[in-house]
């Protein structure tokens, strides 16, 4: 099946967050969107069995979209939208909001 047929876009950027766990993941993801701008789709690749729960937490917490499960897909992918009105996060910690004096 064609993610985009199952309402899912197709991804601007992928991370690989295989083989990591929870705080890893996060780490990385927030990593990696970092210079991306708002409406980026994004696709992450994860081996986490928390990763369904993580990742919609995560999204609601920052105001990114989280768009679900990418079906069809050869691994576990999941795909969230970019928003221009998201929550700022700490580098160290991203499950925190920035504080104005952290980075």
């Amino acid at each position: 099946m064609n993610p985009a047929d199952s309402g899912v876009p197709a991804p601007d950027l992928v991370v690989d967050g295989t083989g990591l766990h929870c705080v890893a993941l996060l780490l990385r993801l927030r990593s990696e969107i970092d210079c991306a701008g708002p409406g980026t789709v994004v696709h992450v690749v994860t081996t986490d069995p928390a990763a369904p729960l993580d990742l919609p937490a995560w999204c609601h917490m920052t105001g990114h979209h989280y768009r679900g499960p990418v079906p069809g897909a050869q691994q576990s992918v999941h795909a969230l939208v970019l928003a221009a009105d998201a929550l700022p996060t700490r580098a160290d910690a991203p499950w925190h909001p920035r504080d104005e004096h952290v980075p």
